[in-house]
């Protein structure tokens, strides 16, 4: 027993009834302030408050109300969670027990257990579940706006632009038909233009048919709209995964295409994807001018930390290799997480 007071890497300290501290252990004396722990051995009433910042319970932090130590009669502070104001770390949430040892002399024992990595990891796990949140709202938002612009703009767009050929054989003037082709034309541009916004949102391809005919789909119009060939290569063991998988592997590759078009100098990429056991891994490479990892991005920098945020969310890893003259190479590898329809 005396070798695990000792040894111990919980903090240990021994009360009487008066609470007065009888004995701390090395790893008490090391988180507690010199002065605390000897007022503390003194029995120094209130000597804990100099250190304690409130403890919690089910409604919320407290301070000094119904303090265990202020109600030594109570029971139901066996187990506890508290703040201390520790020696060179600052303030630090410890899970905390009070126990009567002894009953015949009323000795007591206090453990306190540092949850510092506990909580970061609450934390951390707390805002990926709010990032989660976040995107799927981002991305029902997304499909939802590409599908209005899809079936209710477009379509009276086109409704214009038909009219309007009706409208060139019921005249003759001259002038007329020249304005009416003039705004034929426009509104043509503008359709066009509506269309490629809403697939840009929200591909209905993914949706529907999943990454192949998506990706396919996107790599066609990058050909006709800016002129980029894409080397695309697949080799996927099932057509469906689940709907936030295949988000996240089109959006990594819609990212790097763009990174690729705005800063490499490049009219060619090529894109490999394909089922590796129980990973997905997507390749998106460049021969272009290339930079120095963790330098100062040419652009925001917010592309590469997103795909990263991105890949992390569904348990997946981004590597990015990149060289100046020697291109980019991004790599994604996520759960291959099989959708409803392939199981």
């Amino acid at each position: 027993m005396l070798k695990m007071f000792d040894k111990s890497s919980e903090a240990i300290l021994f009360f009487d009834g008066e609470g007065r501290a009888l004995a701390a252990n090395p790893a008490a004396e090391k988180i507690l302030d010199r002065d605390v722990l000897k007022a503390l051995l003194d029995g120094t009433e209130g000597a804990l408050c100099r250190a304690c910042a409130g403890y919690v319970d089910e409604t919320g932090q407290k301070t000094c109300d119904n303090c265990y130590f202020h109600h030594p009669e109570r029971n139901d502070f066996s187990s506890f969670q508290m703040y201390l104001d520790t020696k060179g770390q600052g303030l630090v949430p410890y899970a905390s027990s009070f126990h009567t040892v002894d009953p015949e002399n009323d000795i007591r024992v206090f453990l306190l257990r540092d949850m510092t990595r506990q909580h970061r990891m609450q934390e951390k796990a707390y805002q990926n579940k709010m990032m989660k949140h976040i995107i799927d709202a981002q991305e029902n938002e997304r499909r939802r706006i590409s599908r209005e612009l899809h079936d209710g703009v477009a379509q009276e767009l086109m409704s214009a632009v038909v009219d309007l050929r009706v409208l060139k054989y019921m005249t003759g003037d001259a002038e007329v038909l020249s304005k009416v082709k003039e705004t034929e034309a426009s509104l043509s541009r503008l359709l066009e233009e509506i269309r490629n916004l809403s697939v840009e949102l929200r591909p209905s391809a993914l949706d529907d048919l999943g990454l192949e005919a998506a990706f396919r789909s996107h790599f066609k119009r990058l050909e006709e709209m800016y002129g980029l060939a894409v080397d695309y290569t697949s080799d996927l063991p099932v057509k469906r995964y689940e709907t936030e998988i295949e988000t996240v592997i089109y959006r990594v590759c819609q990212e790097a295409i763009l990174n690729a078009l705005k800063y490499a100098d490049v009219d060619r990429v090529s894109v490999t994807l394909k089922g590796e056991g129980s990973r997905l891994l997507l390749t998106v490479r460049d021969r272009g001018t290339g930079f120095i990892p963790g330098s100062e991005p040419e652009g925001t920098g917010l592309g590469l930390y997103g795909m990263k945020e991105r890949a992390e969310l569904v348990g997946g890893t981004l590597d990015v290799d990149s060289a100046p003259g020697a291109g980019t190479t991004i790599r994604l590898s996520v759960p291959a997480l099989r959708g409803k329809g392939d199981r």
